[in-house]
């Protein structure tokens, strides 16, 4: 970090914030940026473009950080749409996000040498979609339109994955028998969003069957508890992500709920407002699963030369938990 920031570890607000001095402060929240499928999906593909040189072509955005593409674009990786964009016999790394079964077998067609960096959490619902769909049941998943990790899920059983996009959603959705419904969802949402959309469901379904274990992935989850612990004590939040990251935008939500007073979402320093920060004396900082902390130090500079210099971190979890490159990688 820079020479300017002053960070407060005997000032740490990990079993709260009340006490801290006045004056202008940062409260930056522990855990935040990569998660463990984040971290193992970038280092794949870096991992490919030594091994193999470039170009490595990539299905959609590896991960939904606008700075983290751009660099490995840099790097000469290509990101494609669909498998079928691919030249054939060419190398093809699977996002982080995952695909429906439709991308392996095109890929399989065409003869592409496959690296799979799908989130082994994004796998887990992938297994239980098509468990549950083997066993004739209908799948409410909890999920955005549109969204990467959405379409691969539903893609392994769509006779029987019906899309709840929201509340509006509980009152559309129909099944084919009520006894034989269970629940899944999408791994980046808001936990208190989806644990409402549930209970709507089960409104509608009393027979409803919840999935083996939770769904929203670990980080989704610690980065959001964060976020609820530092955001009372905010007059302004500041998320460092993408738009198009589901797990970003879901932490402004957040820190909104949580008593933030205003909470703002951007890729770079330099898209902060100055008027964001008038009158402003604590602000809280926090990053996506998918954001490397450069961006966050990029942040807490910019905050350091409004006099935002003294950084105490709010830390609610420990995260130890690495995944294994895939096996391609690997061989």
């Amino acid at each position: 970090m820079s020479s300017t920031l002053n960070v407060e570890t005997s000032g740490s607000a990990a079993a709260g914030t009340a006490g801290l001095p006045a004056g202008k402060r940062v409260l930056l929240a522990e855990p935040r940026g990569y998660c463990a499928g984040v971290d193992r999906a970038v280092e794949t593909v870096e991992r490919a473009l030594e091994k193999h040189g470039a170009p490595v072509y990539v299905r959609h955005e590896i991960v939904h950080n606008k700075y983290v593409v751009e660099t490995l674009t840099n790097k000469g990786v290509i990101f494609v749409d669909e498998a079928a964009d691919v030249p054939e016999g060419a190398m093809v790394v699977f996002s982080a996000h995952g695909v429906a079964p439709t991308e392996h077998s095109t890929a399989e067609q065409r003869g592409l040498r496959v690296i799979d960096a799908t989130c082994p959490l994004v796998s887990k619902v992938h297994n239980e979609a098509k468990r549950f769909a083997r066993d004739g049941y209908d799948i409410l998943l909890i999920g955005h339109t549109g969204h990467e990790e959405v379409i691969g899920i539903m893609g392994e059983a769509p006779d029987h994955v019906r899309l709840v996009d929201g509340l509006a959603g509980v009152d559309t959705v129909t099944v084919r028998d009520e006894n034989k419904v269970v629940w899944l969802s999408q791994t980046t949402l808001s936990v208190d969003e989806a644990m409402q959309i549930v209970l709507a469901l089960r409104k509608r379904f009393p027979n409803l069957q919840d999935p083996p274990s939770d769904d929203i992935c670990y980080a989704t989850q610690n980065r959001q508890t964060a976020v609820k612990a530092m955001a009372p004590e905010c007059e302004l939040v500041i998320v460092v992500g993408s738009k198009n990251s589901s797990n970003s935008n879901r932490l402004v939500e957040v820190a909104l709920t949580a008593g933030a007073k205003a909470a703002y979402l951007v890729d770079y320093a330099e898209e902060i407002d100055p008027a964001w920060l008038a009158g402003v004396e604590s602000v809280g900082v926090t990053s996506g699963a998918s954001v490397p902390e450069i961006l966050v130090r990029g942040v807490l500079e910019r905050l350091a030369a409004d006099g935002f210099g003294t950084v105490y971190p709010v830390a609610t979890a420990n995260e130890t938990l690495v995944f294994a490159l895939p096996r391609e990688i690997r061989a």
